[in-house]
């Protein structure tokens, strides 16, 4: 032994570390309690691994134990037999910890972020789509003197069709790739927009609206997928997130639109709103072709050396790249030696069969495994409480509830929407910064108590108004209320809700099922946002506008309780560590349960102490 030295671990505990066998190449320590913890950092180690052996027996009979390593931390039997994991370790018993090498500070990758930008584009797209509707059909009420009801079909069939879309998206993005599958979605809106632009009757704008939902449906599913599959763990939240700001500022173009054009002869003024559209959805089916392909899509078609050359643009460092291939080679089953194989025998090895994502459905919903299952479970939840909050009605139809509340004037009415674009697309900044750094599951508890207080205080300014409605004077505080309380709802909504659904639900899913697992939750989302978009007149006619905003305030609590009670928090985990994760009787006492001394298996089967804590 030689070479002994001190190092931090926490602030109770300090490490004796000796230098072992040259053929290790690293140092065995024990940790000790100790009150301080000593600064001196391992110079001449640099290079080389630490190795931490605890084992319950050391001097005075202490057991050794490592909280909170280094990130990277790997776990083994032996220095040759390790797994990595990203997370936080705390154990008593005999177990290996394997802390890699020091590695120089990364740079930030700028190609990883160019490419999420342009991906995340077609979802502008579906934000204007959704936006520009909501004052459009002003006019187009007017214009084609269709009914309330033909007015719900029409603001509905776009999510309607959106449903019908993302589970084919899934497939197809399986089968022809990440990028081609979004180059096709903006031909898709681009058909769409015309259809709708030069529509001359309502038949035909239906028709128009339908296959632009086909796009919405594409766009959904596939975006997110692509972004959380480019991006490294530190970044993904943030770049995942882009999704959904790109939707609100498309929404925020949209009222902006209604704005510009409702000075133009009506017939002309809702056509230019909708066909303006085509204009970007053509140029962005052909700029997405520069982007590269999802490297997790590549290594399941056995093309590992493609996947590796995209890592090696888009990672942080060459390190990075190297074990996130690895770590991607191994989620898909292929051996980590093999650098490229053809198309059928990789696809055949990754059980995706050529490519085309085969038996995907049976593993989901026939013979399912518990991780599957509660992936499952959360998915569709997150994806239905995002909209049975009432945010469709909200955003559709917020000229109606400025109309309730006592604003008067179409353009006041346009106006309102324009702030609530811009309140919207600013949240969902905020939330892009913070989500890496707060964590999915806190943005979601806050989010949905922000706006829970909102819904209780708009049902309560609305209910007072239309209680005056009839004298045409409602109280001043009445209308301020109701205004301030649209505007807060949609900050908070947009806080967490909105992006960190999008973020959460891409990246929990295993890589063989992660693309037509994410086209489910769409599914649900865009069959919630199409009944609450098709409903909610007869709603609120049937239980007041004021109850309705009450109802959709008790669906808030329940969502509040779903994500404290069984969301896990996903922040800094591989993709590749998400089933895992979920593996576990509640997520959130993951760590605690597994890593237990009084658990056998964890004990015996050191590589399988990964664990989460949130």
């Amino acid at each position: 032994m030689e070479s002994e030295r001190m190092i931090s671990t926490s602030d109770h505990q300090t490490a004796c570390c000796t230098k072992a066998s040259e053929k290790m190449s690293s140092a065995t320590c024990c940790i000790k309690g100790s009150e301080k913890a000593s600064e001196t950092k391992l110079e001449e180690e640099t290079r080389e691994k630490l190795v931490v052996m605890t084992s319950g027996e050391e001097e005075a009979g202490e057991s050794c134990k490592l909280e909170e390593p280094e990130r990277g931390v790997v776990i083994g039997k032996e220095d040759h037999q390790v797994e990595k994991v990203d997370r936080r370790v705390h154990h008593e018993g005999p177990v290996v910890v394997v802390v890699p090498e020091m590695e120089e500070p990364e740079k930030r990758n700028t190609y990883a972020f160019r490419c999420v930008v342009l991906s995340s584009l077609i979802a502008l797209l579906m934000g204007y789509d959704t936006g520009v509707m909501s004052g459009a059909m002003i006019f187009i009420k007017e214009d084609l003197k269709i009914s309330e009801v033909q007015v719900e079909v029409l603001a509905g069939i776009l999510n309607f069709c959106a449903f019908a879309g993302s589970p084919v998206a899934g497939r197809i993005s399986d089968w022809m790739g990440r990028r081609k599958t979004i180059s096709l979605a903006s031909v898709i809106f681009f058909v769409g927009s015309v259809l709708m632009g030069f529509a001359p009757n309502y038949p035909m704008l239906l028709a128009g609206r339908c296959v632009a939902g086909v796009g919405v449906g594409f766009a959904l599913t596939i975006a997110p997928v692509y972004s959380a599959e480019i991006s490294s763990p530190s970044s993904r939240g943030r770049f995942t997130s882009l999704n959904e700001i790109y939707i609100s500022v498309g929404i925020l173009l949209g009222y902006v639109a209604n704005y510009i054009f409702a000075g133009l002869p009506l017939k002309y003024g809702w056509r230019t709103m909708l066909g303006i559209g085509a204009f970007p959805s053509f140029a962005l089916a052909l700029a997405v072709i520069s982007m590269p392909e999802s490297p997790r899509w590549l290594v399941m078609q056995g093309r590992p050396g493609e996947a590796g050359a995209v890592l090696l643009k888009v990672s942080n460092s060459e390190r990075e790249a190297a074990r996130r291939l690895r770590d991607i080679k191994l989620a898909a089953g292929i051996n980590d030696e093999v650098e490229d194989e053809g198309h059928e025998e990789g696809a055949k090895r990754a059980g995706t069969k050529k490519g085309g994502g085969e038996g995907v459905w049976k593993e989901i919903f026939v013979r399912p495994r518990r991780s599957v299952r509660r992936i499952l479970v959360a998915a569709v939840g997150i994806h239905f409480l995002q909209h049975a909050v009432g945010i469709e009605a909200v955003v559709l139809y917020s000229p109606r509830i400025f109309k309730a509340a006592g604003v008067k004037g179409k353009n006041m009415l346009l106006l309102g929407t324009v702030v609530v674009g811009l309140l919207k697309t600013a949240f969902v900044v905020v939330a892009t910064l913070l989500v890496d750094k707060v964590g999915r599951r806190r943005l979601f508890l806050i989010s949905a108590t922000g706006a829970l207080a909102s819904l209780l205080a708009l049902g309560s300014g609305l209910t007072v108004a239309q209680q005056h409605q009839s004298s045409n004077n409602p109280p001043a505080w009445a209308l301020k209320l109701s205004i301030a309380s649209v505007f807060t709802y949609i900050s908070f909504f947009s806080f967490g809700l909105g992006p960190v659904t999008w973020v959460y639900t891409s990246e929990i899913w295993p890589l063989r099922l992660r693309a037509q697992g994410a086209s489910i939750g769409v599914a649900v989302n865009r069959i919630m946002n199409a009944t609450l978009a098709t409903s909610f007149i007869s709603l609120y006619q049937a239980i007041t506008i004021g109850g309705a905003f009450f109802l959709f305030a008790a669906i808030t609590l329940l969502a509040w309780l779903f994500f404290f009670f069984y969301l896990p928090e996903t922040k800094g985990k591989n993709l590749e560590e998400m089933e895992e994760l979920f593996d576990s009787n509640r997520g959130k006492n993951y760590s605690k349960n597994h890593y237990s001394s009084k658990n056998p298996k964890a004990a015996a089967e050191p590589a399988e102490l990964c664990a989460a804590v949130p």
